[in-house]
């Protein structure tokens, strides 16, 4: 079982989902980002009991080299779409989706499925294959 996988059993105990996991380097120094999601939302103590579970198997199989921080939190409003659920799950949401060309295209997620996505845009319908996409994440207009 790959260390992503026991980490999204961990989460699934706690009555949540893993919605992404992530590397990364704010000020020097690496982030372990666990980022879950949950029916209700999820409150600093949903995140303290995933961070609990979690971290003892970090200890064991350190998922970068060298010393790291790990964080376990919500998604947000404003979020990165990667996979092919998270845009599933995001149908009906205002998103921006930036093309490997460098076009970018705003409008309502109206579809998505393993292959493609659909986008209402102001122009129209947009059909993009996820070989097409450079980025994408949702967006709120306040």
């Amino acid at each position: 079982m790959s260390l992503e996988q026991e980490i999204k059993k961990m989460v699934e105990s706690c009555g949540a989902k893993l919605y992404d996991i992530e590397t990364l380097t704010d000020r020097g120094k690496t982030i372990y980002r666990v980022t879950i999601t949950h029916p209700e939302g999820v409150d600093l103590q949903k995140c303290v009991e995933v961070s609990n579970l979690v971290s003892p198997l970090l200890d064991v199989n350190p998922p970068v080299r060298g010393d790291y921080n790990l964080e376990v939190s919500s998604p947000g409003v404003e979020r990165k779409l990667k996979k092919p659920e998270h845009f599933q799950n995001s149908v009906g949401e205002k998103v921006r989706i930036t093309t490997i060309q460098g076009d970018v295209i705003e409008g309502e997620l109206k579809s998505g499925d393993a292959k493609e996505i659909v986008v209402q845009t102001k122009e129209g319908e947009k059909r993009l294959g996820f070989d097409e996409i450079a980025g994408a994440k949702t967006y709120f207009e306040w």
